[in-house]
């Protein structure tokens, strides 16, 4: 009776069988009928192309027959990087490299240095200076002279002078001495002495009563030029902040995309021991052949995840090198670099009260503010001073000395009284005669050579004393000083208001730091979780599966979960590391963290 009602049974399943397959048969040749192309659905659209698929004609089949047959891996490594030369590689280390070779900072470097020459040329100005001429001139004129009967004079001169100068720099006072030395020789009959020696020395000082007392332009460039340096300076430590934090995250992208890598390779052979295991099921009976087949493509698919994250090593190693490297000449192109840090960072405990006032102490972005406040109080200053009247007490002290010979040539042009009315009388003569005498005996008190020009200097014989008061003043006032001191105090007002935008951001970039540490904590312990359940469920679905109370199909997914959970797990701890540099930046302490000294290399 039980085989009858089984032959029941079977025939009425393949009653049910062909109806269906009878009903989906009919279904698929029958084609719905297609709607004409219509305009204004009335008549039909002419000059139109038929586009349905049976009436498309000339395109070609796309890839017809096209089957991958190569089954063999590329080769595993690097483009460029020898695989065999390794280069361990500590953080530090790269901080260090980078700061030396970075271009960036070698630019900024040089801005520093640049900074010290523009300091010590407005200090030049300062400096004590000598200055001098020396020259030979003869001339010859035409004589328009009554007093000479020569048709034109020449004169011959031979000139020496030397000038030394100096300024006291705290009361803007400025001092001279001078010492000009002159040889003339003439034909003119009217002069004396040919050749005439003639010697001066001058000694001089003018002091500022008002404007330029305090403060006047040199001194103010000096400043500026000070203050510029120490603004490089700050621009120099900001810069190497941004490097550290850089090369900080491109170490652990790189530290990151390496263990990735191994996690993908560990999947790839744990999927081909899961492969063989099948294969043994199967041959065994206790699993079906297409187990095999799932497991074929599970390898495959995690071999291309494996090449996928070399790829990202290459990138990240790539990086990190750009940061380092001299030159793309360098070595270290072609080297394997190993990161030797531990991952698990201590993480800093630190207030966000402590965080902000660090950050406040510390940020160079604030330094440079300051240091542009006092430049533009510097100007302040400087143009407060500029707005005084200009009085200047002036004071000199010169001494003269002259020498020569007599001129031999040398006539009188007064006649005597007694030449009035006979200059061929013997009375005129004598006269003559005795004025001529008592020229000579006065000349030959000057005659002699250079050295009594001299000693006449040193005897103080010819001396000239001058005192006095240099006023400027601006009779409608200085409009030019004006506008400049009107233009600082707008400034002041721009810094102030840059001040607080700056701490602002600040305070933001540590709020910010703060809660991406925290994030990265928190998302650290979950991921740790994951990985951790992600593997027990992994090997309890392997051991069902082993007991037939699962399928492959499971497995593998398990398998690809397990696989993601210690991806994510790493990169976890790497996102934690990471906001750890980001909190250093953020409170201006990732030199100091990291131990690293900068300084201008001479």
């Amino acid at each position: 009776m039980k085989q009858f009602d089984r032959k029941i049974l079977y025939a009425i399943l393949t009653a049910v069988f062909v109806l269906f397959s009878f009903g989906d048969s009919k279904a698929q040749n029958t084609a719905p009928t297609p709607t004409p192309l219509v305009k204004d659905d009335l008549k039909p659209v002419k000059d139109k192309q038929d586009v349905r698929p049976e009436k498309l004609k000339g395109v070609p089949p796309i890839a017809r027959g096209y089957e991958s047959k190569d089954r063999d891996l590329p080769d595993l490594g690097r483009v460029g990087v020898d695989m065999m030369s390794q280069k361990p590689l500590a953080l530090r280390e790269a901080i260090v490299k980078a700061l030396e070779n970075n271009i960036d900072i070698e630019v900024t470097r040089q801005d520093v240095k640049i900074a010290e020459f523009d300091l010590k040329a407005a200090g030049g100005s300062y400096e004590p200076r000598i200055t001098g001429q020396t020259f030979y001139e003869r001339a010859t004129t035409p004589n328009i002279s009554i007093f000479s009967s020569n048709q034109t004079t020449t004169s011959d001169s031979l000139v020496g002078n030397i000038r030394y100068e100096a300024s006291i720099k705290e009361f803007g006072t400025k001092y001279y001495a001078e010492v000009d030395n002159q040889r003339l020789g003439t034909n003119n009959t009217i002069s004396i002495l040919s050749p005439q020696n003639n010697t001066s020395f001058t000694v001089g000082i003018v002091q500022p009563l008002m404007r330029g007392r305090k403060n006047d332009n040199q001194r103010r460039l000096i400043e500026i030029a000070r203050k510029n340096l120490s603004l490089t300076d700050t621009q120099f430590r900001q810069k190497a902040i941004e490097i550290t934090a850089n090369v900080q995250r491109a170490y652990w992208d790189l530290t990151f995309a390496l263990k990735n890598l191994q996690v993908q390779r560990d999947g790839v052979r744990d999927a081909k021991e899961q492969l063989a295991h099948n294969k043994r099921l199967v041959a065994e009976g206790v699993l079906a052949p297409i187990g095999v087949v799932a497991a074929e493509t599970q390898v495959a698919n995690l071999e291309q995840s494996v090449y996928a994250a070399l790829e990202t090593v290459n990138r990240a190693e790539n990086i990190l090198k750009s940061y380092i490297a001299k030159n793309r000449n360098d070595i270290l192109w072609s080297d394997a670099i190993v990161p030797t840090d531990p991952v698990a960072l201590k993480i800093p405990k630190i207030s966000l009260t402590e965080a902000l006032n660090s950050a406040l102490e510390n940020r160079p972005e604030l330094e440079s503010n300051e240091v542009a406040a006092k430049i533009n109080e510097i100007d302040r200053e400087f143009y407060k001073e500029q707005n005084r009247p200009k009085v200047d007490l002036t004071a000199s002290y010169s001494s003269t000395g002259i020498s020569g010979k007599f001129n031999r040539n040398f006539e009188t042009p007064f006649q005597p009284s007694e030449c009035q009315s006979d200059p061929a009388a013997a009375v005129c003569l004598a006269a003559i005669a005795e004025q001529n005498a008592r020229i000579i005996e006065s000349a030959q008190a000057f005659t002699g050579g250079t050295q009594s020009t001299f000693t006449d200097i040193l005897l103080n014989r010819y001396p000239t004393y001058r005192i006095g008061v240099q006023i400027d003043l601006p009779l409608f006032g200085n409009r030019t000083t004006k506008a400049n001191l009107g233009k600082t105090l707008v400034q002041a007002d721009k810094l102030r208001f840059q001040k607080d935008r700056i701490e602002q951001v600040i305070q933001m970039d540590v709020r910010n730091a703060m809660q991406s540490l925290r994030t990265a904590e928190a998302r650290l312990r979950a991921a740790a979780i994951s990985r951790e359940n992600s593997e027990k469920q992994y090997e309890s679905e392997k051991r069902k599966l082993d007991a037939g109370l699962s399928d492959i199909y499971k497995v593998l997914e398990r398998q690809t979960a397990f696989v993601k959970a210690r991806s994510l797990e790493v990169q976890s701890q790497i996102e934690l590391n990471k906001s750890i540099a980001e909190l250093q930046k953020a409170t201006g302490n990732s030199l100091k963290a990291n131990e690293v000294e900068t300084r201008l290399r001479k």
